[in-house]
């Protein structure tokens, strides 16, 4: 049984080179120890070296012990560029996870210029078509504007066809200005964005609409497993929560996959209970700091689950996603 990472990220030297070479909203300095510095609005990140060397992620993949790793650009996305750079931008990053993904330790998920939903689409359907990348990872909202808004059709539209796997992975939430202390938008931010993003797309209808898109949430759903017994209260309470679903809410979040990037034991089983083991992805967040593959691996086998449910888990359910 392969052992498979669903939840990390690359950003290509080539990207890298492209955002320092300026025409980008997005500065890059460098800090003492000779790492790329990406500030963006809201938020920056420190470049390491497991964030742009395969070379080296091979050999600390071959040291934990991990087969594989599905690589995903990281924030700040291509979004906030202007929508023609976004494109250009977003190619580049495509052709270059393309080419990681036909190395035997990586896969891949294409990133989209999510500020333009008809390039987008096009993107993606390149990306799939011609790239062979099973779908793409898409940010918890887009310059502020939530994923279940009606601009977004033409990309649900594509990925329905394609029967693409679309990540949801978080971002800079509406309301940073009360999260810029103690680092709590990523540690609360983070995990409710990706929360409200995908209740939206469930209330909105998006998710019943377009049953061939096969959805992930990053971050073990954010807070999807806790809240969806309240979201099944609000759909039964409130006429403009059924006004687009023909059924409660948690029965279209069950069909989610969930990583496992929460490495505490109690929300691991809560998942299991809401999601079942055949929709969680092992996941590390690697090279972030606040990411461990070790942790990724302890949390999943101190479950003491069956062996087939452990295994599921650690890859085969990726497997499945990302080969059908």
């Amino acid at each position: 049984m392969s052992i498979m990472d669903f939840h990390n990220h690359f950003y290509p030297p080539a990207y890298l080179d492209a955002l320092a070479a300026g025409r980008s909203s997005v500065r890059v300095l460098v800090d003492d120890a000779g790492n790329p510095v990406l500030h963006y609005p809201g938020d920056y990140n420190v470049a390491v070296r497991g964030h742009r060397d395969l070379g080296y992620r091979e050999t600390v993949l071959a040291e934990s012990g991990v087969d594989v790793q599905v690589l995903t650009l990281t924030t700040p996305g291509t979004h906030v560029e202007t929508p023609e750079r976004a494109v250009a931008l977003a190619r580049l990053v495509n052709d270059a996870l393309a080419a990681a993904s036909r190395l035997d330790r990586f896969r891949a998920l294409a990133t989209l210029p999510l500020n333009d939903p008809a390039a987008a689409a096009a993107e993606l359907t390149r990306a799939v078509r011609h790239l062979r990348l099973p779908g793409a990872m898409l940010f918890s909202n887009v310059n502020g504007v939530a994923l279940a808004d009606a601009r977004f059709e033409p990309l649900w539209r594509a990925a329905d066809e394609l029967k693409a796997v679309l990540f949801i992975h978080p971002t800079n939430p509406v309301g940073v200005e009360a999260m810029t202390d103690f680092w709590l938008m990523p540690l609360v931010g983070f995990p409710m964005d990706t929360t409200l993003a995908a209740a939206k797309l469930v209330f909105a209808g998006v998710v019943e609409r377009y049953p061939r898109i096969r959805w992930v949430l990053g971050h073990l759903g954010g807070a999807i497993p806790y809240l969806a017994e309240r979201l099944d209260r609000g759909w039964r309470a409130f006429a403009e929560c059924r006004a687009r679903i023909a059924r409660p809410p948690s029965e279209y979040l069950r069909t989610f996959y969930l990583d496992t990037v929460n490495f505490d034991p109690g929300a691991l089983r809560l998942a299991l209970g809401f999601a079942g083991a055949d929709h969680l992805l092992a996941g590390s967040d690697y090279p972030h700091q606040i990411g461990s593959i070790p942790a990724m691996l302890e949390s999943i086998r101190g479950l003491g689950l069956p062996p087939r449910e452990r295994d599921l888990i650690l890859g085969g359910n990726a497997e499945r996603l990302l080969g059908g």
